[in-house]
């Protein structure tokens, strides 16, 4: 394609010294140093390059798409069951399909569409469950009958066929065509392209960049992004990181010319058979057929991780093993009956990289400043366009376009082993279309070394959540009831469980195990300046306790912290566990920006934690201490060290359940004996156990957001009701104060809502979309069964005009809309407001 002048005139921009490399001005110096020329990698630099940045560099060892990218079967898709990567697939399909007009480079695009195909009836529960998940998205997706499907796929065995789930625009594209469409823009924009050129070490600066070697020379960068695929471990092991991610063998089959096939006149859309665990989809006049083995059959490059991949890996493939996929074989000829008579005429064996989840690594990561990852992606083809609008958008403006924590690198530590990823890369590749049931729980390769000092007394209680590492308990069995994971779309084993812990915390006392909490000490010179410039309220005088929350620089929710002043410039940080990393990340860069004079440590892993909730819990408390635990001495909302049973922790008057209640922060190593003398002291009160189900549904019903659901990167505080938190006339310049302000002369366009539904044998989990005669007006984003007030209930987004008290909603769940309506929140009183009342009455 013919440059524009004004391209022309930037391409003659070029440093003032320079050498002669590969044919081209070497640069000396860069603002994003890419490594790793797949088509992840290639899709950042044509998006950098596009938004304007200057001196992008792409470095790539051998030749473009080398690795995972040229021997990729090219699927494309609008589906996703989460959240936002819906909005990563949808940037990378129409990115596709413009980018051979925007380039001149042809990308071999084809978008006949795609049926993940439902063969029994859980399976178009969960269809239906999607499709609720969806509707509130632009990705175009139906559920259709067998007929519809039928019409669409001729060749199809009916026989076993009950629904399907559709997404037009779907199809597959040329990997290797698209990555050159994508390299041809990227240079068109100004990007630097140079391979080969391997990258033999990484040196950090004192200043938070990065030198950069290669053969022909070294590049200092004020940033790296790591896209190396299956060798991202060893661009990580150059600067102290073993990032979890590994290979995984995954064979396709394409056949010969079929007959039938040749004698259509239209491409036939992709067909992915859930029971059957494959894709199928047309190549030329054949069919090109995938399959994804169980974790017995499965085969992981496990000696890579050990060993490295061998020297000059880079086009080749492993060798095929037919018998190992013949289960799935069968079952496609069984489904797709001219398969039977094809002749196969490839099999492609080739490295896939997983991570344990078999999400991606993308954003910043933790530990060194300005290195980024984008690496990790068994489904590269479909994320690269969206990933690398998402890191560009990142990159260029200091913060993430949306909320896609999910994906964050830091979500991963050292108790990641490479035992840990390997059981979980096996157990993820076979589990590529299992039934993707609400609150999924995975259990290879667990428990981990991240078990609280009560793990033991508690693992043959209950049924176990994973988080971050720690196992936690959902919920607890008793005598006669149904016990074991045994997920369903619909009311399940746990549901009257649960009920039974609501009731305790509510009526009598129960203990709940929280230490999979991320825990930070911050303090030195500059904590408190520090913290006020990070967070959007005010610091705690010394032995208080509020809740905070980081911002964006656009006013978005970044982080939900508690905060305690525990001695003059001392701080206690807690967050979630999800986000441990994820927040000590954002501190410690804006920690290294502003030269602050402060130590964060993280003691996540020294620290245990128990919470102790319930109308009882001063009552069972003040038995094993000397410190008086009244009303008056111990207010809501106040820390202080104290002595429980002979051991020195700290206790904070707080409750995520609303109800009375303690936080005891525990070292580790006495954690199992604080737990032991806590139920014993309770016994006549009645104490007992309670999990993290009965915890969502005390905070919904009290109306507690939650950060992940209520509050994330795509929300601001405004909207998401948290205006008591958010101290605007702070004398501080807080991150995201000048934007907030915007907002809210501006006025919001959508609010928080808190909304009841009318339901049978299924509750609001969160995401599903709302409607309103017909139109799609919003979304949820948690729900639960409230016990006390024996009602569904959620949290919503609708638009401001929608959020009056009695207004009436439809939520759609499992293919049914069921009547909702705002009400006033909340549904149950908190302690504390209780309290307060009472106390006013009495006045």
């Amino acid at each position: 394609p013919k440059l524009t002048g004004a391209l022309r005139e930037r391409g003659r921009v070029q440093p003032t010294k320079y050498t002669m490399v590969l044919g081209k001005r070497w640069k000396d110096v860069a603002e994003t140093v890419i490594i790793g020329g797949g088509c992840v990698g290639v899709s950042l630099a044509y998006h950098l390059a596009k938004a304007g940045q200057k001196d992008v560099v792409l470095l790539e060892k051998s030749e473009l798409t080398a690795g995972s990218t040229w021997h990729a079967a090219g699927l494309t898709t609008y589906y996703h069951p989460g959240i936002n990567l819906k909005k990563v697939h949808y940037h990378s399909i129409k990115l596709y399909e413009s980018l051979e007009a925007e380039t001149g480079q042809a990308v071999g695009f084809h978008q006949p569409g795609s049926i993940r195909i439902a063969s029994t009836p859980v399976r178009v529960d969960e269809l239906k469950y999607q499709m609720a998940r969806t509707h509130w998205h632009p990705t175009p997706q139906w559920l259709i009958t067998p007929e519809k499907i039928k019409e669409l796929f001729p060749l199809l065995n009916m026989d076993k066929v009950l629904a399907g789930l559709y997404n037009p625009g779907d199809g597959h594209i040329d990997p290797y065509s698209l990555t050159m469409a994508l390299a041809a823009g990227a240079r068109m924009y100004g990007a630097q392209i140079y391979n080969p050129a391997l990258v033999s070490g990484l040196t950090p600066t004192s200043d938070g960049k990065w030198d950069v070697q290669t053969p022909h020379g070294t590049i200092r960068a004020n940033r790296i992004v790591n896209a190396t695929g299956f060798w991202a471990r060893e661009v990580g092991q150059q600067i102290g990181f073993d990032h979890p991610t590994i290979p995984v063998h995954h064979q396709y089959v394409v056949t010969a010319t079929v007959p039938e096939v040749k004698a259509l006149k239209a491409e036939l859309p992709v067909i992915r058979d859930l029971e059957g665990s494959y894709y199928l989809r047309q190549e030329r006049d054949g069919l090109l057929f995938g399959p994804y083995e169980k974790e017995e059959k499965m085969v992981l490059q496990d000696s890579w991780v050990r060993d490295g991949v061998p020297p000059g890996f880079g086009k080749e493939l492993f060798e095929s093993d037919l018998d190992r996929i013949m289960h799935h074989v069968e079952m496609a000829m069984e489904m797709v009956p001219v398969l039977k008579n094809a002749d196969i005429i490839n099999i492609v064996s080739g490295p896939i990289t997983y991570t344990p989840d078999l999400l991606p690594m993308v954003g910043p990561h933790q530990g060194a400043r300005n290195y980024w990852t984008a690496i990790g992606f068994g489904y590269g083809v479909i994320h690269a366009g969206g990933i690398g609008k998402f890191l560009s958008d990142w990159i260029v403006t200091g913060e993430p376009p949306y909320d896609l924590i999910e994906c964050d690198p830091n979500r991963y530590g050292k108790w990641t082993t490479v035992p840990y990823l390997c059981a979980k890369a096996r157990e993820s590749y076979g589990f590529n279309n299992v039934v993707g049931y609400p609150k999924e729980e995975r259990f290879a390769g667990r428990p981990t070394n991240r078990t609280s000092g009560v793990y033991e007394l508690l693992k043959g209680k209950a049924s176990m959540g994973f988080h971050a590492g720690w196992e936690q308990p959902h919920w607890f069995y008793k005598p006669g009831d149904n016990a074991g994971y045994k997920p369903s779309f619909r009311r399940t084993n746990w549901f009257g469980p649960v009920g039974r812990e609501c009731k305790l915390v509510m009526e009598k006392v129960g203990v709940v195990d929280l230490t999979p909490f991320g825990k930070f000490m911050v303090k030195g010179k500059d904590s408190h300046k520090l913290l006020d410039r990070l967070f959007a309220n005010t610091m705690p005088k010394v032995g208080l306790t509020n809740i905070s929350h980081m911002l964006t620089p656009t006013g978005r929710v970044y982080a939900e912290v508690t905060i305690t002043q525990l001695t003059p410039g001392e701080f206690l940080l807690i967050t979630g566990s999800g986000s441990e990393l994820h927040d000590l990340r954002w501190m410690e860069k804006e920690v290294a920006e502003g030269a602050y004079d402060v130590d964060i440590s993280n003691v996540t892993e020294e620290i245990g934690v128990l919470g102790v909730a319930g109308p009882k819990a001063r009552d069972v408390l003040q038995k094993l201490t000397q410190e008086d635990m009244s009303d008056a001495s111990f207010k809501f909302l106040h820390c202080k060290p104290i002595q429980l049973g002979g051991i020195n922790l700290r206790a904070i008057r707080i409750s995520y359940t609303g109800e009375l209640g303690w936080e005891l922060y525990i070292p580790h190593k006495d954690m199992a004996a604080v737990y032991q003398a806590i139920m014993a002291a309770g016994e006549d009160e009645g104490i007992d156990n309670f999990g993290t189900y009965a915890m969502s549904s005390l905070r919904l019903e009290k109306g507690f957001r939650g950060w992940g659901a209520e509050m994330n990167c795509d929300t601001n505080p405004l909207e998401a009701g948290l205006d008591y938190f958010i101290k605007l006339n702070k004398h501080a310049d807080f991150i995201g104060k000048a934007a907030l302000q915007e907002i809210k002369a501006k006025g919001l366009k959508r609010k928080l809502s808190y909304i009841t539904m009318e339901t049978d044998d299924v509750d609001p989990e969160g995401n599903e979309t709302i409607w309103l005669n017909g139109k799609v007006v919003g979304n949820t984003t948690s729900g639960a069964y409230s016990y006390t007030a024996q009602q569904s209930l959620a949290f919503a987004y609708l638009p401001v005009e929608l959020c009056s008290v009695g207004q009436k909603v439809e939520v759609e769940m499992l293919g049914r809309k069921y009547p909702a309506m705002v009400v006033q929140e909340p549904l149950v009183l908190t302690e504390p407001t209780r309290t307060r009342l009472q106390k006013k009455s009495k006045a």
